[in-house]
């Protein structure tokens, strides 16, 4: 099957089969949030993206292998409804951005800095702390050796737009600086993005909405 990024809550999970990495993208909660699972080919070990909400679903995503860490993009409480349980029951890892941390309520264990590597089995992941949805926010990079990049931008960029800066001009403007500098600067158009809720999109379908995004201010 065709990996479309398009899932619904409720429904099935969408997987992306990339020769080192398969990403497994499913739907949770009231919110429709996003959860990722990245598994190593080579490996089989697993990296969990947000666990946002409905526990059961996402262990059973995980299934009998379990995780060896899951990844919190940002601090607002959509992102880790089922974080506690998923730890409980997997002994996962927890990783974070460093700003974000302390508004998490479930411990984490690795504070994550602006080119902080990680990593699931033999597949690196750079961290990149994009400042304005939430102080703490990252993205991660997968730079496939293979083919092009990935990344996974949790609130901070979707299809028509950057993160919700709650019309705070300030956080708008740190946040386009992050996005463009970080993202849209370093990456091809051919980057594949995976949002925290909703449709994928890629970085050419979004770079010559650039100048809109800036007139309009969000």
């Amino acid at each position: 099957m065709t990996y479309s990024g398009q899932v619904t809550v409720g429904g099935p999970a969408d997987v992306h089969e990339l020769k080192d990495l398969m990403i497994t993208k499913i739907a949770v909660g009231p919110m429709n949030n996003n959860a990722y699972l990245l598994r190593c080919r080579a490996t089989d070990e697993q990296l969990l993206i947000d666990a946002a909400n409905d526990a059961q679903t996402l262990i059973g995503m995980i299934g009998d292998d379990g995780i060896a860490s899951v990844v919190t993009t940002h601090q607002h409480g959509d992102h880790w409804q089922a974080l506690a349980q998923v730890v409980a029951a997997t002994g996962a890892r927890t990783y974070a951005g460093r700003e974000d941390a302390a508004g998490i309520p479930v411990p984490t264990d690795v504070l994550v800095d602006d080119g902080a590597i990680l990593r699931v089995g033999h597949v690196e992941l750079t961290a990149r702390h994009l400042v304005g949805h939430t102080p703490g926010s990252i993205a991660l990079v997968y730079d496939d050796p293979h083919g092009h990049p990935h990344v996974f931008t949790g609130d901070c960029l979707f299809p028509g737009g950057v993160g919700n800066t709650r019309k705070d001009p300030e956080a708008f403007a740190s946040l386009i600086h992050d996005v463009e500098t970080k993202i849209f600067d370093v990456l091809p158009d051919e980057t594949w993005v995976y949002p925290g809720h909703g449709d994928d999109t890629s970085l050419g379908a979004e770079r010559p909405q650039l100048p809109e995004w800036h007139a309009r201010g969000w």
